[in-house]
């Protein structure tokens, strides 16, 4: 049976798997769901239509799936949907998706969100990724495997960050940084190969360093500057590492990016497209 502080406000609607602990001026609404080794430490409010699955850590202060704060959201029964094994440290917030995008704020496993970080509406966290203190992510922001952002980042709504990828603390984050590759600054620019990072979770030495050749073609100054040069040098890279599935990968990123609005691929997938084009209307 689930073990709940008296102390603690949960709506007998809720659906908690029989492990889940509950601790003291916790808040858990009817439409939520905590899974198996959930526990809920103390101070933390899961609201709206929000489903954990196991083993999940929640720190004080902590506040999942509040509605959105964004002016298009009409109160939709949009959700929040976590995986497993992650852990949010102290006031950490996540909300809930919206009807401008698929109605779902995700969160996948093994991921580590410190304390004061916020996900915004329709955020989408892959797997083993760390957020660091007070990073504030806009809506609709994409996080893929294995990336890291450094504290105090801010990244822009509808910016996707490849696998891999390591973002320095107090970066202003605009556009889609690349996978396996160092992005830091304000404004952001690309500062070469996440090699720590790569290493570290087992990428051979020949893949680093077909990564750095990329990095070097494509983002060193002296060769920046040249009008379609990085058609060129995509081309390049793709007849260099035909079988090298990480460059494949860089190459696959940085298209999708150029296609998109001030290099974001998912801010011209969005629904309210300011950018469309608007029907014409006789007389004017």
């Amino acid at each position: 049976m689930a073990e709940i502080s008296p102390l603690a406000a949960v709506d007998p609607q809720a659906t908690l798997a029989d492990d889940v602990k509950i601790g003291p001026f916790c808040h858990v609404g009817p439409k939520v769901t905590l899974g198996p080794g959930t526990r809920l430490i103390s101070n933390v409010t899961v609201m709206g239509r929000t489903t954990l699955g196991e083993n999940n850590i929640l720190w004080p202060g902590a506040v999942i799936g509040g509605d959105p704060q964004d002016l298009k959201f009409q109160g939709e029964d949009s959700q929040v949907i976590i995986g497993s094994h992650n852990e949010f440290r102290e006031c950490v917030t996540i909300h809930k998706g919206t009807a401008n995008d698929h109605g779902i704020t995700k969160v996948g496993d093994h991921n580590l969100i410190m304390a004061y970080a916020h996900m915004g509406h329709d955020c989408i966290i892959a797997n083993h990724c760390i957020i660091a203190n007070t990073v504030q992510l806009a809506g609709h922001v994409c996080i893929e495997d294995h990336v890291v952002l450094g504290g105090g980042s801010a990244v822009h709504h509808f910016v996707t960050l490849g696998q891999h990828a390591f973002i320095g603390g107090f970066t202003r984050v605009l556009q889609d940084p690349p996978p396996f590759m160092i992005t830091e600054g304000s404004p952001s620019a690309v500062r070469g190969v996440n090699s720590t990072g790569l290493t570290r979770r087992g990428f051979s030495k020949e893949t680093i360093s077909n990564l750095k050749d990329a990095w070097k073609r494509l983002y060193r100054r002296s060769a920046a500057g040249k009008a379609g040069r990085t058609t060129t040098v995509l081309e390049d890279l793709e007849d260099a590492y035909p079988h090298d599935a990480c460059v494949l990968g860089l190459i696959a990123h940085i298209r999708r990016s150029n296609q998109g609005v001030f290099g974001r691929y998912r801010e011209g997938q969005r629904r309210d497209n300011p950018r469309a084009k608007r029907p014409r209307v006789a007389g004017q």
